[in-house]
């Protein structure tokens, strides 16, 4: 049955062997909007895009992409879900011995019947959308790193998805390429009538392009909510995080034994 979310996640948990990382993630990502999902490095964003995109199964709860349970799958049905969707990765994910236009190229060739002149002029298209026409014949090596983010976004989208997904699409860029890349996500959501997911641990660039924000710590959600509101957010983690404050909730210290007990010394008398 049709919903108004793209994406909907119930209870789902997580594990890399005996190391939890998800504990309890339930949320939903609702048709035709930017949302993002952040949290502390390491707090498992990056995971959640795998079971989003079948690369992982949970060991409970449901995903869900489109009213399909996505490990409910077969084998084609998963491809064919995955051609709805575009991924833009953290580094670019280009290939390297292909020139800027063949990357870009490369699905259309894959999972189309398209003439050849079509899929030039849709790679001209994309290339243009992301204001790098003109670059088809470099080699990705010759690229800047905010050109490459944005072939990787011009790839992402060669196929028109109805899914978007960035991992870390601010990464190391500079300011202005970030500036540039945001504007992009935005715009290109808006005009293809997309839906949108930015995974970040970047608060400031994140929160200009987002309508909403799903914070995860510790397993779980932590907070979440339209990110107009979250930016105002008086909750000391909400605070800390999206303002970037040494001092909070989340320690700057990993937990660790009294350092007597690191040496083998006895506990001091009180």
């Amino acid at each position: 049955m049709a919903t108004d979310n793209i994406v909907e996640i119930s209870g789902v948990r997580f594990a890399y062997g005996d190391r939890p990382l998800l504990t309890d993630i339930t949320l939903n990502i609702p048709r035709g909007q930017v949302v993002g999902i952040m949290g502390s490095s390491g707090c498992g964003k990056s995971t959640l895009l795998r079971l989003i995109g079948g690369q992982l199964a949970p060991q409970a709860g449901t995903v869900k992409v489109a009213g399909e349970n996505v490990h409910e799958l077969s084998r084609d049905a998963l491809y064919r879900l995955r051609r709805k969707m575009g991924m833009q990765f953290q580094q670019g994910g280009l290939f390297t011995d292909l020139s800027v236009f063949e990357n870009i190229a490369f699905q259309m060739r894959e999972h189309t019947q398209l003439p050849e002149s079509m899929i030039r002029d849709l790679v001209s298209m994309k290339l243009a959308s992301v204001g790098l026409r003109g670059t088809g014949h470099l080699m990705p090596a010759e690229l800047s790193g905010g050109m490459a983010r944005r072939v990787g976004l011009a790839r992402a989208i060669a196929l028109d998805p109805m899914l978007i997904i960035y991992d870390e699409p601010f990464a190391g860029l500079d300011p202005i390429s970030c500036t540039v890349v945001g504007n992009l996500i935005r715009k290109l959501n808006d005009a293809l009538g997309a839906t949108s997911i930015v995974v970040s641990y970047d608060a400031a660039e994140s929160m200009r392009v987002i309508d909403h924000v799903y914070l995860i710590s510790d397993g779980v959600i932590s907070a979440s909510g339209p990110a107009a509101e979250m930016a105002k957010s008086a909750d000391p983690f909400v605070h800390q995080f999206l303002h970037g404050e040494p001092d909070g909730p989340v320690p700057f210290h990993y937990a660790h034994k009294a350092y007597a007990d690191d040496l083998g010394l006895p506990a001091r008398a009180a």
